[in-house]
């Protein structure tokens, strides 16, 4: 079956279970975006809710999933009525919850919970997590080729590691096209005299972001929310895992890898991206008040290039910096 996602999960198990993951982020910006968020607005959702949630509405009905799993807990608060939508639209949904306070004995229970609907059980899933901790080390050499190396952008950085949420439906095509990549990006020059810039927050609905500030000086080496959809950790232990996963949980512990990242790639500065009507825009006071790098704060509303007054604010920072 195909299972489609609204966020990352222990997919291991998914894969375990012979059916297919679908992040359904990854379909709605690799299509028609904008049509896909105003055909959910034509059918009732409003402008002042997320364009991420109202995309996933369409792709969900339009991709042919058999099944959507909703992150009910270290997610989209939304995602509780985008699933009572699609629900009475006849899509088959059941939930998964990170606990907001990293709480082992819950999270196991999550994932248990998981193992038994799709009927798996712990060695089938640990030996995918085998084959899929062998291309997390392979993701691991693309993210050292961006900030060690300086061989690979932040567009490419960013396409790499965000697909890494569900290995684009088909690990074993992935690894492949992911080994033709790093052979040919090793033998690049390195890229020099470039602001070294911090993308914090989830992965933007804008289309011309990265190649935006590559035009203005600046080169993405940290994707923070990407990264970890890649699992860096190399975790042994599956609950771990996933509770080292910064993603779900508080601001305060992605700021202690956000800062142990910063300092190790050598920040020069920091954009910090929200998307419009969305809670995690309250984080930025905590994060302006421990980043000690320059920090520029933007959102994003619908799919498409960057608006002017953004593009403006963009360049006038890169510039001030330079």
């Amino acid at each position: 079956m195909k299972i489609g996602l609204t966020t990352s999960l222990p997919i291991e198990v998914i894969y375990a279970s012979k059916n297919i993951p679908i992040d359904l982020n990854n379909i709605l910006v690799s299509g028609d975006a904008e049509k896909d968020v105003y055909y959910a607005e034509k059918h009732g959702f409003p402008r002042n809710v997320c364009a991420w949630i109202k995309g996933l509405y369409t792709i969900a009905l339009r991709s042919g999933i058999d099944e959507l799993i909703g992150i009910v807990e270290g997610d989209c608060s939304n995602t509780h009525s985008l699933m009572s939508v699609l629900r009475s639209e006849g899509v088959a949904v059941s939930s998964f919850s990170f606990p907001y306070n990293r709480d082992r004995e819950s999270l196991a229970r999550e994932i248990s919970n998981l193992m038994q609907h799709f009927q798996v059980g712990m060695a089938e899933v640990m030996a995918v997590k085998s084959d899929l901790d062998r291309i997390r080390k392979k993701l691991i050499r693309l993210d050292e080729l961006t900030y060690l190396e300086n061989k690979v952008t932040g567009l490419e950085n960013h396409l790499w590691l965000v697909t890494s949420s569900d290995f684009n439906s088909d690990y074993h095509k992935y690894e492949a096209e992911l080994d033709e990549f790093l052979i040919a990006a090793s033998k690049r020059k390195p890229r020099k005299n470039e602001l070294r810039i911090a993308f914090l927050g989830v992965p933007p609905i804008i289309t011309d972001l990265y190649s935006t500030i590559e035009e203005l000086g600046g080169r993405v080496v940290l994707n923070e929310v990407q990264r970890q959809f890649a699992m860096p950790y190399l975790e042994a232990d599956l609950v771990e895992q996933y509770r080292r996963y910064t993603y779900p949980y508080s601001v305060e512990f992605r700021l202690k890898d956000i800062l142990l990242e910063i300092e190790k790639r050598e920040i020069d500065a920091v954009i910090s991206y929200t998307q419009s009507f969305c809670h995690r825009q309250i984080d930025n006071i905590i994060l302006k008040k421990q980043i000690k790098q320059p920090i520029l704060i933007i959102e994003g509303d619908r799919p498409g290039p960057l608006d002017e007054r953004t593009k403006l604010r963009i360049e006038s920072f890169l510039e001030m910096l330079n």
